[in-house]
């Protein structure tokens, strides 16, 4: 599958934060997005998804134009940044809702095995990154949006999500974005940079030091 997402103009109070915004995503590959804080990455994936309407956008799939909101065809999927799952519900529950193996991921997050009748709430803020980033890759989708996955995460659980990501991109597409810049470099295979409310495709990582990006320090 191909995803495009095309024109995207979006104004805040008169203040244009997107213009000229332009996306490509295919099934098989990771598509990131950096930039830095403020530059409107989780707006452009919000657009996307459906979830905020801008002035102007153009999506396809398979070069065909979407009319509706994606999160409206039921293919595809998204991570907040915020915890979506809810405090009190335990996780058997949101396994069984989510239609998903429990001995499967803890055969990769073995520490986990204890919680499965815990509450959510009873997780520590990486523990649940897992969780949450986990159950949306491992959905019944065809395009993931992932909005801060390494948010929180230590340095053995970024590597085991980022093999995650690597296996569930062979049938999906992936959309990537995260504040720690390094781990989104590593994990995707087409980078686009979003600066002054557009986007530029990076062909080489070595033109994200000529945009400043590396440099600017708010990463």
């Amino acid at each position: 599958m191909t995803f495009e997402l095309d024109n995207v103009e979006l104004y805040f109070k008169h203040k244009r934060i997107l213009n000229g915004i332009y996306l490509k995503a295919e099934t098989g590959k990771v598509t990131a997005i950096l930039g830095s804080n403020g530059c409107g990455k989780s707006c452009l994936l919000n657009i996307a998804f459906g979830n905020l309407k801008p002035k102007y956008k153009l999506l396809r799939l398979d070069g065909k134009p979407l009319l509706k909101p994606l999160y409206t065809t039921g293919i595809a999927v998204y991570l907040p940044q915020y915890n979506f799952i809810p405090d009190e519900v335990t996780l058997s529950f949101v396994f069984k809702l989510y239609a998903i193996n429990w001995n499967t991921f803890i055969e990769n997050f073995e520490a986990f095995s204890i919680y499965k009748n815990s509450k959510f709430n009873a997780l520590s803020g990486g523990e649940r990154r897992i969780i949450e980033t986990y159950v949306i890759l491992k959905t019944q989708s065809k395009i993931v949006f992932l909005d801060e996955p390494f948010s929180h995460l230590s340095p053995l659980h970024i590597d085991t999500v980022k093999q995650l990501i690597e296996e569930e991109k062979k049938e999906k597409v992936i959309i990537i974005s995260d504040h720690m810049y390094q781990h989104i470099i590593e994990a995707s295979d087409t980078i686009y940079l979003l600066s002054s409310g557009t986007t530029k495709k990076v062909k080489q990582l070595t033109e994200l030091e000529d945009y400043k990006y590396l440099s600017e320090g708010t990463l």
